[in-house]
């Protein structure tokens, strides 16, 4: 393996630095875009059970005791539920945007490095060509180790592009898909706690319009 990493050039340096970092990038997404690290089980049960402005301490309580886009969110319909329906939905659709940051962090990096990679490799290629004709231009067509060493190494190079390339666009698809899931799922429970607080302040208002019509 080492002997291949060698014959295959300088551009096998760049390309097993892009590996690495993949890799480490590809672990961190794997750890953090847990739904269960997002989605706080115990988070998503306060929203559920939430039925009483008088369970808002409990519930900000328990939002802070969790540092997740979910909780977040929740934290803030609850503190400023105060505020009309359309401005309480615009400061959480803000600060889902903000959030949204969390949860697609590294995946511009893993993008990059999908794209770049078969690049390198294709350079990778160039470079053993080029040095394949200097030894055609120098030493003529019947040197063929001169010839088949500049060769394998732009073979070695494409392979090794591609081989990392691919597998991180995979990868990279996944986590895009796998955040916009986490996201919308986000947006829903947040919705479903703004729907909740808003009837729990209308209800009063409408027992006292109609305690006055009674009278």
């Amino acid at each position: 393996m080492l002997e291949l990493f060698e014959r295959g050039g300088i551009m096998m340096y760049p390309l097993a630095l892009a590996s690495l970092i993949a890799v480490a990038l590809i672990i961190e997404r794997l750890i953090a875009l847990r739904k269960n690290k997002i989605i706080i089980p115990e988070v998503l049960a306060v929203v559920k059970n939430f039925s009483s402005l008088k369970d808002k301490a409990l519930a900000i309580s328990m939002c802070q005791k969790y540092d997740s886009p979910f909780s977040n969110m929740v934290q803030l319909s609850l503190e400023y539920h105060n505020l009309p329906k359309a401005e309480l939905r615009e400061m959480v659709e803000d600060q889902g945007r903000q959030e949204v940051r969390k949860l697609e962090k590294g995946l511009t990096v893993l993008e990059t490095i999908a794209a770049i990679s078969p690049l390198m490799g294709l350079l990778g290629t160039v470079i053993g060509m080029v040095r394949v004709f200097d030894v055609i231009k120098e030493q003529g067509i019947g040197q063929t180790a001169a010839l088949s060493g500049g060769i394998s190494e732009a073979l070695l190079t494409t392979v090794s592009g591609l081989f990392v390339g691919i597998p991180v666009l995979i990868a990279y698809y996944y986590f895009s898909s796998k955040s916009d899931d986490l996201i919308l799922d986000i947006e829903k429970y947040s919705n479903q706690l703004i729907q909740k607080i808003n009837f729990i302040q209308s209800t009063p208002n409408q027992q006292q319009v109609n305690d006055e019509v009674n009278d």
